[in-house]
């Protein structure tokens, strides 16, 4: 298991902890990165059963955070966070990783 920081704030970790229950899964967040989006790379997140061998592992509030190593490539030391705004509500990454990123926030550049 790698131990570059992640993080997944409280707020993620109650977002996550909500809807597995819902749902009736473990409260597991699986953070991968593919090709596309407007600037290159974009973000995907679902709920995962169980972590794989290699991923990456952090635990906020009885909530995991799993990232893959080829994803974790591109989102080491970010912190996965859940905001609610006029605009609505989402999963927010903030990345130092990325050196651009589109208006909406679920697509970077490195």
């Amino acid at each position: 298991m790698n131990t570059t920081p992640l993080t997944l704030s409280p707020s993620a970790a109650a977002r996550v902890a909500a809807i597995a229950a819902k749902q009736g899964k473990p409260a597991i967040l699986r953070l991968s990165v593919e090709g596309g989006g407007c600037s290159g790379f974009q973000y995907q997140f679902g709920l995962a059963d169980d972590p794989d061998g290699e991923d990456m592992i952090t635990e906020t509030d009885g909530v995991r955070l799993v990232v893959d190593p080829v994803s974790l490539d591109l989102v080491a030391g970010c912190t996965v966070d859940f905001v609610e705004s006029l605009g609505g509500a989402a999963f927010r990454v903030e990345n130092p990783n990325a050196t651009a990123g589109c208006g909406c926030g679920s697509s970077f550049a490195v």
